[in-house]
C-alpha cells in the first residue's frame, strides 16, 4: 500500500498531485495570512446578511480595494488579483446541482493565494500555494 492512500489504491499520490497546492515561501506565506485576515470578517459580514451570491461577494471585495483579475485570449494574466465564482456544481441523485454560494481565489503572489468561500451553512479562509492546474481554486475532484 502507498503511504498516504486513503484506500490503498496504487499510485494514490500520483494520481491526486494535481489536487495539492505548490510550496509557498515564508514571506509570500505571511502576505497572504495578512490578506486572508483582511477578507474574512467582510465574508463573516456577508454571511450573516445571508449574501452569499458571487455578485455580492465580489462586489463587498473590490471595496476592499482588490482588482478583479483579467486574462487575454491565451490564457496571460493581464491584470488583477481577484476572482470570484459560483460554486462547482455537484452530482446529486441523478442529476448535477451548483449550490447557493460563492468561492474566492486570490493571488498573492506566483507562489502565495488566500482561497476561501461563502455559503448558506459556513464561510471558510485559508491560505495555500496555487494548485498546478486550477491556480487559486482547488481542483475538482477527476477521474
Amino acid at each position: 500500500m502507498e503511504p498516504g492512500a486513503h484506500d490503498g489504491a496504487p499510485h494514490y499520490g500520483d494520481n491526486n498531485a494535481y489536487r495539492r497546492p505548490r510550496d509557498m515561501s515564508p514571506a509570500s506565506g505571511k502576505d497572504a495570512q495578512r490578506e486572508a485576515d483582511r477578507i474574512e470578517p467582510v465574508l463573516e459580514r456577508l454571511w450573516k446578511q445571508r449574501k452569499w451570491d458571487p455578485k455580492s461577494v465580489r462586489t463587498a471585495l473590490l471595496a476592499l480595494g482588490y482588482e478583479e483579475l483579467r486574462t487575454g485570449p491565451k490564457g496571460e494574466q493581464l491584470g488583477g488579483k481577484l476572482e470570484v465564482r459560483s460554486m462547482d456544481s455537484r452530482y446529486e441523485g441523478d442529476h448535477y446541482v451548483t449550490p447557493e454560494g460563492a468561492q474566492i481565489g486570490l493571488h498573492v503572489h506566483k507562489d502565495a493565494c488566500v482561497t476561501a468561500f461563502v455559503q448558506k451553512s459556513n464561510y471558510q479562509v485559508q491560505v495555500n500555494g496555487p494548485y498546478m492546474e486550477t491556480g487559486c481554486f482547488e481542483p475538482p475532484t477527476g477521474h
